[in-house]
């Protein structure tokens, strides 16, 4: 029996219809598609991405996804779950796996593959680009990432501020996800440095819960949770128009 595809798609962030028109078409034709939850959460990101698109739900599969950071759990999670899509792929059925934002930026969905890939080493894959949170977040806030030769750095929020604080001073722009219980120290960081004012921060954008900041000086420390990016400027923008 011919094996199946296996097909990476990231939805969203966000608002419905954030899909290019390539995987949208390779989604409706998928005979399976895995939708990743959140352990904490009653509601599958995911699927409220794919509202008003008009697929067929009956192929839907929502899963529980891992959060915990410890690497030898988040090991089982993803060795149980490749078996899980190995079992469907064996039967030829073709399966698709959304992620939010961008399958390749900061995604689980590099666990699962590389764990498919050692299960089946012949398995044929599709990965399709998608949305960057930190994409989504600049254009809400109309914020431009990035001008001229300005160096930028997308990072993970560090426990140590002045490691933060390093980062900053050595970039133009930093992307930081993963902010989580660190946003109050992060905060503090920004105000002390005096570039509070510079930096923007967004939580679920286009879903229940949205906060958008383009002045981060006025944003509440208790703001952060899940899917949320800030982006911070070391120095104010250039004036490049006359």
């Amino acid at each position: 029996m011919k094996q199946g595809r296996l097909i990476g798609i990231g939805v969203g962030p966000g608002p419905a219809g954030l899909i290019p028109v390539a995987a949208l078409a390779a989604l409706r034709e998928a005979d399976v598609v895995y939708l990743p939850r959140a352990s904490s959460s009653e509601v599958s990101v995911a699927r409220q991405c794919l509202a008003g698109l008009e697929l067929d739900e009956s192929r839907f599969r929502e899963i529980e996804f891992e959060m915990n950071p410890e690497r030898s759990a988040l090991s089982r999670h993803y060795g149980a779950l490749a078996e899980q899509l190995a079992a469907e792929l064996k039967t030829g059925l073709n399966v698709a796996y959304l992620t939010i934002g961008d399958s390749m930026t900061y995604s689980t969905y590099g666990y699962l593959l590389a764990a498919l890939r050692e299960m089946l080493p012949e398995l044929q894959t599709q990965t399709f680009p998608g949305v960057t949170s930190f994409a989504a977040t600049a254009s809400a806030l109309s914020w431009p990432l990035g001008e001229g030769k300005e160096r930028i750095l997308i990072l993970p929020c560090p426990d140590d501020m002045e490691a933060l604080r390093a980062d900053i001073e050595s970039h133009d722009l930093i992307v930081l996800m993963k902010i989580g219980k660190r946003l109050p120290e992060v905060l503090a960081l920004l105000n002390q440095m005096g570039i509070a004012q510079l930096c923007a921060f967004a939580r679920r954008i286009g879903l229940p819960g949205e906060v958008l900041c383009a002045d981060v000086s006025q944003l509440s420390t208790d703001a952060s949770g899940y899917l949320a990016t800030m982006l911070i400027r070391k120095t104010a923008r250039e004036r490049r128009h006359s």
